[in-house]
């Protein structure tokens, strides 16, 4: 059972790339999209968002989205704005955000196999209608065009390599509207291959650090091929994959609003959750830091709560991450919202929106009080899932995007 393999990536031509590449299709809503897709018929939301060329109000998970799909991969394919590589290879990838952050991958085809075994882990359930939609969007295209980020513990076997290949001139290099960096270089040389190869299978363990839902469904279509493509060899049997050492990825925090205070007033909450934190009114805007703290936004004000010590299970790695913090200590007991995933009363923002996209959603009377949260560490994730437990919903926010486009991973 091998960890990844090479593989013969659907990629845009570099004149083009800049056309095609989109962010990933889960981080906006189908406005947000048709928006995005304005003067771009080449970019890749007509194939991962493809109601926005259906008519308005269309469900995004009808039959005709996925035929659509289909027809627009087509499409792109057919008039060469993407064609496929002649041979198996990997690629180097990198995100490049100004001058402060920097991180290079590879760009893979990870194990079918070795995911269901537990040697590539999980920390998060996956959400059934979400799941499903992969399952769909990956059988009409036949293709996976939506990478699983994937982290592995830092190793210079691997990351000295990287660098070094991307010393030489990029074959793809854009910087999309949100100012971060993709560049792009394939790595087709057969001892270039063997030796990542290798490096790689010496890790013991990769672990998914964003697309779960993406690496469930190519689980299912891979069930749905059956030993018809085992025997073959056909890409079903691995999912698109990029390879970050741990210690280059950038996760934000991912914070909470909530629809109302469970029948009491702004006092009344304020009185019960200093029960347990202490809270202190700040004039500024709270960025929580600290495990334990968390910034409260209500009534126009905000509050910096701090969690006693003692009230911190330090040896629990589910228990001291600050989402189950706050879950455990405030929103459960006070709110009585027990089942983040399914209950209507709580969202989720994700740090990319900053502090006033808080405050914005309970100043216009949406919600009543939002809640920041400091970013959970990689460290705490990788414990995670080397306990083979899984973290609460919407623990991590990594940023920046992967983008979709760049490679996909075509199936048989």
């Amino acid at each position: 059972m091998r960890l990844i393999a090479p593989f013969a990536g659907l990629r845009p031509l570099p004149e083009r790339a800049a056309e095609v590449a989109a962010p990933p299709y889960d981080v906006m809503n189908t406005a947000e999209a048709r928006a995005m897709v304005q003067g771009r018929p080449r970019s890749f939301l007509h194939i991962s968002r493809a109601e926005v060329d259906l008519p308005e109000g269309t469900d995004p998970y009808a039959e005709a989205v996925y035929a659509k799909a289909r027809e627009n991969l087509q499409r792109l394919r057919a008039d060469g704005t993407l064609r496929q590589d002649r041979t198996p290879g990997y690629y180097a990838y990198r995100l490049s955000l100004g001058t402060h952050h920097q991180q290079t991958g590879l760009v893979a085809a990870a194990s079918v196999a070795a995911y269901r075994a537990g040697r590539i882990r999980r920390h998060e359930l996956t959400r059934p209608a979400k799941e499903q939609d992969r399952v769909r969007q990956i059988s009409a295209l036949n293709a996976q065009t939506g990478p699983v980020l994937l982290a592995y513990h830092a190793n210079a076997a691997i990351d000295d390599r990287l660098q070094a290949y991307c010393q030489a001139p990029a074959e793809i290099d854009l910087t999309a509207a949100d100012g971060v960096r993709h560049q792009l270089w394939s790595i087709d040389a057969g001892d270039q291959i063997d030796a990542l190869s290798q490096a790689c299978e010496a890790l013991e363990r990769l672990y998914i650090a964003d697309g779960h839902h993406r690496a469930a469904a190519a689980a299912r279509v891979a069930e749905m091929g059956g030993a018809r493509h085992a025997e073959t060899g056909t890409g079903d049997n691995h999912f698109l994959a990029v390879l970050f050492p741990h210690d280059q990825l950038r996760i934000l925090p991912y914070n909470r609003v909530v629809r109302d205070l469970g029948g009491r007033s702004a006092d009344q909450f304020l009185a019960q959750v200093a029960s347990a934190y202490t809270v202190e009114p700040c004039a500024q805007p709270v960025a929580a830091s600290a495990r334990g703290e968390v910034g409260l936004y209500l009534q126009g004000r905000w509050y910096r709560l701090r969690l006693a010590p003692e009230r911190i299970p330090e040896r629990d790695p589910i228990g001291r991450l600050d989402v189950s913090l706050l879950h455990d200590q405030l929103i459960s007991p006070l709110l009585g919202i027990t089942d983040p995933r399914r209950d209507e009363r709580i969202d989720f923002v994700g740090g990319s929106r900053g502090l006033e996209g808080l405050s914005a959603r309970v100043d216009s009377g949406e919600m009543a009080a939002a809640f920041s949260l400091p970013a959970t560490r990689i460290e705490d994730l990788l414990a995670v899932a080397d306990a083979d437990a899984l973290m609460p919903p919407k623990s991590t926010w990594f940023e920046p995007k992967l983008a979709d486009g760049l490679v996909s991973h075509l199936l048989g």
